[in-house]
């Protein structure tokens, strides 16, 4: 079913034939891993991966240090994906087709061979990888100060998981066995959580957005689909995310003298509907866009009524409308990513996963050896359209089969009542949340009378895996 959803979003799941014999190629004909005047021997330090219990396509590594000054240096090593593909290869022409991994929470379809993506070109522990490395200083407010791109030789330590270090930091868990083994990577981390910290506060000061944006994945027994969970952020996803978001404004202002790619935001066209939602709340908005008052919105309705929060991030996020990748060439005027409360914002730091990231790495690359970009402006304007198109077709699929794994679970729980909020009353019906599990359903019937945001107990009783429909009736 999900193969037949790729296909049908506009994907190419199989991989070519030509493809397989650049493997062997590679296979036989690994990049040299060796230091040099360009290539920095950092295997030495002491870095470490955080990220999903069963993640195998490991694109970043993280270290920390403490500087005289009481600031700390941050360096994010990047795995070098473009040492083992070359521009224009089969393997590179099918990534730039397919733009992205695609995760439908059965199967991963990878945009690279799981050759590369989850062995040779991913930061697996304990085996030396070339890397381009990000560095950056961050003061005791969160600010940047100087900061620094360059290629490297790095060997991850420890990998790490986003539930156990998330638990741990957060004080609900005991420290991960490779971390209470380890005083130094205990230190570590704690480093790399403070600076973290900070480069957070300072972002939400600035109007970065407070969304709830939990990922609903399947619970597998015995690859039968017999629930689902809801995945949350924690204080170990904040911290890479804050890295991440550092790291992609770092390049980006590297690439400023360069065309190069952007991932934006828009402004909101929409903006005057984010005024009606607050409105409704019985809080008020400016008459023109400002990301501060409207994260301070939305943390005051997160604080007083955490319930209805998810269905108040997902309305935000539709207002304000979806990310895209552009082309912005040298003195072109900056159009920031409104989400994030940043100007200059790109992809840089998952090339295993996204096509966008293997052309900044290139881009990257030719900056640092003084070489000409690998790509025209027409090439770079295409590619762009392309990952966007791609990205969309990606969270359509991911999506659609979200509904049917749910419609899957569910179906063992015919008969059974629960709690739900209203979502939706549109002429197709009325549309409730149970709260948990957490899934979305049509109220076949009871729904007269109901509006957007009331409680409600609701029986299920009817499933449809084929198309994801989960039918309830008002109790």
């Amino acid at each position: 079913m999900a193969r037949q959803v790729m296909l049908a979003r506009g994907f190419e799941p199989n991989f070519p034939p030509a493809t397989q014999q650049q493997l062997a190629v590679i296979k036989a004909h690994p990049p040299m891993l060796m230091p040099s005047e360009k290539v920095r021997d950092l295997r030495g330090l002491l870095w470490s991966s955080i990220d999903n219990d069963t993640s195998k396509d490991l694109d970043q590594i993280e270290v920390a240090e403490r500087l005289p000054d009481g600031g700390i240096k941050v360096m994010i090593g990047i795995a070098d994906v473009d040492a083992f593909v070359a521009k224009d290869s089969p393997i590179d022409q099918h990534a730039e087709k397919e733009a992205t991994t695609v995760y439908t929470g059965v199967s991963i379809f990878p945009m690279l061979p799981a050759e590369l993506s989850t062995g040779a070109s991913s930061l697996l522990p304990d085996v030396d990888r070339p890397a381009v490395v990000t560095e950056f200083v961050v003061d005791g407010k969160g600010a940047l100060g100087s900061s620094n791109v360059y290629r490297a030789l790095v060997r991850n330590k420890a990998q790490l998981t986003y539930n156990a270090v998330g638990a741990w930091l957060e004080g609900t868990g005991a420290a991960p066995p490779k971390v209470a083994a380890s005083a130094e990577l205990l230190a570590q981390l704690k480093l790399q959580d403070e600076a973290a910290q900070a480069l957070r506060k300072l972002r939400y000061e600035n109007g970065a957005l407070n969304l709830d944006t939990a990922e609903v994945v399947p619970l597998l027994i015995d690859q039968e689909v017999t629930g689902v969970a809801t995945v949350e952020k924690n204080r170990a996803t904040e911290l890479i995310e804050d890295f991440m978001i550092a790291a992609n404004g770092v390049v980006a202002r590297l690439l400023e003298k360069v065309s190069s790619l952007r991932r934006i935001v828009r402004t909101p066209e929409h903006w005057d509907g984010l005024v009606r939602v607050a409105a409704a709340q019985g809080e008020k908005l400016p008459a023109q866009p400002d990301s501060k008052a409207l994260n301070d919105f939305l943390l005051k309705r997160k604080a007083a009524d955490p319930d209805h929060f998810a269905d108040l991030s997902l309305a935000t996020i539709k207002l304000i409308g979806p990310g895209e990748y552009v082309l912005e060439r040298p003195g072109d005027p900056t159009q920031g990513h409104f989400g994030l409360a940043v100007q200059d914002y790109t992809h840089s730091t998952a090339p295993n996963r996204r096509f966008a990231d293997i052309v900044t790495q290139r881009l990257i690359k030719s900056l640092l050896d003084g070489k000409p970009g690998p790509y025209t402006d027409n090439d770079l304007a295409a590619i762009a359209a392309n990952c966007t198109q791609k990205g969309d077709a990606a969270r359509k699929v991911e999506r659609d089969m979200s509904k049917r794994l749910a419609a899957m679970a569910m179906s063992h729980r015919l008969g059974e009542m629960f709690d739900a909020i209203v979502t939706g009353v549109t002429p197709k019906g009325t549309f409730v949340r149970v709260l948990q599990p957490h899934m979305e359903g049509l109220l076949a019937q009871g729904g007269q009378g109901l509006h957007v945001g009331d409680k409600v107990r609701a029986k299920l009783t009817r499933t449809d895996v084929q198309h994801g429909f989960i039918d309830f009736v008002r109790a």
